[in-house]
């Protein structure tokens, strides 16, 4: 033996020393979450990162290489058009913002605030928002999708947090004022044939100006404004009237900043602003292009003028009417000011300038139906009249057809009397402005027969009010004209020659065109308001950027509004001195102290089982029990990626234990678990009642495990709502003195029994409050002698509660109910006299469970005879049991009236059905009555249920009886 043995004597190698030469560190910021090395040097490799669920750092890593080409124009821009781009912005809408967008918006993590700029700054595109736009209109109740969604029956849908996200994300994709001109600007630097720009163009047009956005992020917030889901707030991308001012507000940033492109940008805005106009939110429209000229500016005139004339002539002229209401729509202290009304006059004939058809348009605003509205007022008369004042032709013109009309016999009879008063008014006025530069006119006028006769049938009119205005145009023509002593007299009261007297003074205003610096200096007096979304700094900055140079690449340089309010505030504030601050802010951070690898909250199933498992770390454990139950329930529906995971999921969250001591533990695992159970009910029904008796686990988890059961059945059959509070969902409020102190609040606040044990109290008091008023009613009296109060049909309606499809009835029997009452009664021969299911506070909750479980399912179950005889025999089975324990008895008692109250409408079946069981629980709880005092808290309320009981025990066993004798009318 010793032969076939050879020691042997280690002996050292030289080259051990130097192997470390040889070794490379390892760059873990290059490898994903599989430990493989992280490369991202091609749109195809950015692809499959993005399709394998990518972590936050390779995600990032990827939006920082998209978005590092895309100052360049020979690499990769995935903003312009081609077949690997659209494969990118379809994995980015589809997976990466469902997955991503809720995480980054609910923190203000400057680590957060980075990566939503740079996903922002990859979707900037017309395809992207074209992606956006077809990802919410899936969402329609019409397609697959969204009906799958809806035939859940729960509240909180996926389709419903989807659509909240792409909202939220259009509004961060869209909120700055240079967003179009930001896309135009990429589409135009794109080597492409001018074609395939305006194709691009024209679809970018039919999305924001065509109401292709607006109606389905409109329609997305109508059809989910009821669930709690999706935020209660308005998006501004759904109202009409703020998204067309934010395409106004983007019309006026393109045309201030194109002036590298003049002619080529303006008629694409111009395009766009026709689009606009069609929307039917035209003043808002015109308010957001228009806003500099209007408040009296000058330096964006000329761009303007050039985007008006480039519209069709309709599109012109109802602008230009838009323009004149919107400037004359002001404080009348402003509008009475010297030079407004001959600024306003300068900006409308700037904008009009030798072009005659508007010049015409402006004379039909003046004598046509548009001036008579209610709303205007002299002063936007007088500034058309001003306008036209360099075109005398035009004003005679104007004056021949106001006389006509004043005339006219089925115009003074048919037109409404308002009309009328603003047609008086402008003739006047006109009539005034001419006799000031050719009065010779004036008296030729007057002498004609169109004159005398309008003045005719106005005095010869039936309506007083019309001939109140001949009279006033006559006397004050005739002021005018004639000498004092044959001028036209009436005589009147004093309260028409005062009005007369008004009317008189109209002819004595004429109105010159004066210069925009007027109207500037007279708006601008005393703070007066600016039209809406536009403010003192917002215009320095406007001007800021059409003085700066035109820009060589697609950076652009977003238009920032500031309030007045705030540069009020700032300048109220003292100001402190550097010294004045602390050197020890001044420090900058121990880069030994500052934690690099910092936890994030799980956007994934796998990284939310990690941090579930993972209990050494308590940043990303505490983060993924915070996010467990809101990051399955959100994505359920959502592919398979909950499916496959149900069971651990459901592993993880019933076997953690609070290591750390967190708030809120017990009610976030609670979530956690009610989260997977509501995600699959029949498959995870029958996991929990399986985990529940064969698992190895405390009697605390056992507890929780038939709390999730109770209210998860509940949830499903519609009950989510009513039982937020107790779930944690909605904490109800508590008053001072009835909250626990701080020490002991933490023990029993978050029980696992609690929401069982509240909602058994709350249908207790619902079947025992009808029995105690038919009862106070018998003992009042006769039926004749009580009062009775009507309600009508509408008050009945309005209290009435909408009727709700329940899912559980279908899957009630074998996924709750059959699972968990079976196994109870195998449990005495497999554990023995150690059966841990026979403890009082078990056993009381396991019968609660059952018999919440059967209260959601409700009376139109089909399962319920079944249901309603193994229930009643397994609680007939404990009354041996109960009279041992109080909370056994109360549940058993609980657990037989919610039996009777269910099988009220069907009490002749359950009778035939169950006649021995019904007869042995009356006696037996007649007997339990007698037993129990009334002394106790817990005896009375024992006493009450056994009361109610044998109220419905004796109603079935009377209706019973009454069949037999042949009273079937009873049973009608």
């Amino acid at each position: 033996m010793e032969g076939l043995l050879t020691q042997l004597t280690p002996t050292p190698s030289k080259l051990v020393p130097a192997l470390h030469e040889h070794l490379t560190p390892v760059d873990y910021s290059n490898l994903n979450h599989d430990g493989q090395e992280l490369i991202c040097n091609r749109p195809e490799d950015v692809l499959i990162v993005l399709h394998s669920q990518p972590d936050l750092k390779s995600l990032t890593k990827c939006l920082k290489w998209l978005t590092s080409n895309i100052t360049s124009l020979n690499e990769f821009d995935v903003r312009l058009p081609g077949a690997e781009a659209a494969k990118i912005i379809n994995v980015l809408v589809n997976d990466i913002i469902p997955h991503y967008w809720h995480v980054w918006i609910g923190s203000e993590s400057d680590s957060y605030k980075r990566q939503r700029k740079l996903l922002l700054r990859c979707l900037t595109s017309i395809a992207s928002i074209g992606a956006l736009v077809t990802r919410l209109r899936s969402f329609n109740p019409e397609t697959g999708e969204a009906q799958a969604a809806i035939k859940t029956n729960l509240e909180q849908t996926p389709t419903a947090q989807l659509t909240g996200d792409l909202v939220n994300f259009l509004e961060a994709l869209l909120e700055k004022d240079n967003v179009i001109d930001s896309i135009w600007t990429t589409n135009n630097i794109d080597p492409i044939i001018s074609t395939r720009k305006a194709i691009l163009w024209k679809e970018l047009v039919s999305l924001l100006a065509g109401g292709r956005l607006l109606s389905v992020v409109a329609e997305a917030q109508d059809r989910h404004r009821s669930t709690d889901s999706i935020d209660k707030r308005s998006s501004w991308l759904g109202s009409g009237q703020l998204y067309s001012a934010w395409l106004g507000r983007n019309i006026l940033f393109m045309i201030i900043n194109g002036k590298d492109n003049f002619t080529r940008k303006h008629k694409d805005a111009a395009r766009l602003l026709s689009k606009a106009l069609t929307l039917g939110y035209s003043d808002q429209v015109v308010q957001g292009v228009f806003s500099s000229v209007i408040r009296g500016e000058s330096q964006h005139l000329e761009m303007l003028r050039v985007l008006l004339y480039d519209l069709a002539f309709y599109e012109q002229k109802n602008i230009l009417y838009t323009v004149i209401r919107l400037s004359t729509e002001r404080d009348l202290s402003v509008a009475q000011k010297p030079g407004f009304v001959g600024g306003l006059a300068a900006l409308i004939n700037a904008l009009v300038t030798d072009k005659l058809h508007l010049h015409e348009a402006l004379v039909d605003w003046l004598t046509g139906n548009y001036m008579k509205a209610f709303n205007i007022g002299i002063h936007s008369r007088r500034v058309v009249l001003a306008a036209l004042s360099l075109h005398p032709d035009l004003v005679k013109t104007a004056l021949q057809k106001l006389l006509n009309d004043f005339g006219d016999k089925l115009y003074i009879k048919h037109t409404p009397v308002l009309q009328q008063e603003g047609n008086t008014q402008t003739l006047l006025l006109v009539t005034g402005h001419i006799f000031v530069s050719d009065p010779e006119y004036v008296r030729s006028l007057v002498r004609t027969s169109v004159y005398i006769n309008a003045i005719s049938n106005r005095l010869a009119a039936s309506s007083p009010r019309s001939q109140f205005f001949g009279m006033a145009v006559g006397s004050a023509v005739s002021l005018l004209v004639d000498s004092p002593d044959k001028r036209m007299c009436f005589s009147m009261d004093g309260t028409s020659k005062d009005e007369i007297n008004q009317y008189q003074q109209l002819t004595e205003i004429f109105d010159s065109v004066g210069s925009l610096e007027e109207l500037r200096a007279s708006v601008l007096h005393r703070g007066a308001a600016l039209p809406k979304g536009t403010t003192k700094d917002s215009q320095r900055v406007i001007d800021e950027i059409s003085k700066a140079p035109p820009a060589t690449t697609s950076k652009i340089i977003s238009v920032q509004e500031l309030s007045d309010d705030s540069t009020s505030e700032d300048d109220s504030l003292p100001v402190h001195d550097r010294a004045d601050i602390d050197e020890e802010e001044e420090e900058e951070e121990d880069p030994t102290l500052v934690q690099r690898n910092k936890s994030t909250a799980p956007v994934y199933i796998r990284d939310l089982l990690a941090g579930l498992n993972d209990t050494d770390n308590f940043d990303r454990h505490r983060l993924a029990l915070l996010a467990s139950h809101t990051l399955i329930r959100r994505k359920a529906h959502f592919g398979t990626e909950v499916s496959s995971h149900l069971e651990a999921l459901a592993t993880a969250l019933v076997g953690l234990s609070d290591k750390y001591a967190m708030d809120n533990f017990q009610t976030l695992r609670l979530q956690g678990m009610i989260a997977v159970l509501v995600a699959s009910p029949l498959e995870m029904g029958q996991w929990f009642s399986t985990t529940c008796f064969h698992g190895e686990y405390s009697m605390s988890q056992r507890l929780s495990i038939l709390t999730t059961l109770s209210l998860g059945a509940r949830e499903v059959a519609g009950c989510a709502a009513e039982d937020a509070a107790l779930t944690g969902a909605t904490p109800g409020p508590l008053f001072p003195s009835q909250k626990l102190s701080d020490k002991y609040h933490s023990i029993y606040a978050h029980d696992s029994v609690a929401p069982v044990t509240a909602l058994a109290s709350q249908l207790e008091r619902t079947f025992i409050a009808p029995m105690a008023i038919s009862a106070a009613d018998t003992l009042a009296g006769p039926a004749a002698l009580r009062v009775r109060t009507f309600s009508t049909r509408m008050a009945v309606d309005a209290k009435r509660k909408k009727p709700l499809a329940n899912a559980l009835v279908a899957i009630v029997a074998d996924g709750f109910f059959f699972p968990l009452a079976r196994l109870w009664s195998v449990q005495p021969r497999v554990r023995g006299p150690h059966n841990p299911f026979t403890h009082p506070a078990l056993l009381s909750h396991f019968l609660k469970t059952l018999a919440l479980i059967l209260h959601a399912a409700g009376a139109s179950a089909p399962a319920l005879p079944a249901l309603t005889t193994e229930f009643f025999a397994l609680l007939l089975s404990l009354r041996t049991a109960a009279l041992a324990a109080p909370p056994v008895l109360e549940a058993l008692l609980f657990g037989l009236l919610t039996l009777l109250e269910l099988n009220a409408q069907r009490q002749q079946a359950l009778a035939e059905d169950c006649a021995r069981e019904l007869m042995e629980t009356q006696t037996w709880v007649e007997g339990v009555f007698e037993r129990i005092g009334g002394g106790s808290v817990e005896g009375e309320r024992a006493r009450g249920l056994a009361a109610g009981v044998l109220v419905r025990v004796k109603e079935c066993v009377e209706r019973w009886e009454g069949a037999m004798r042949g009273e079937l009318g009873r049973f009608v």
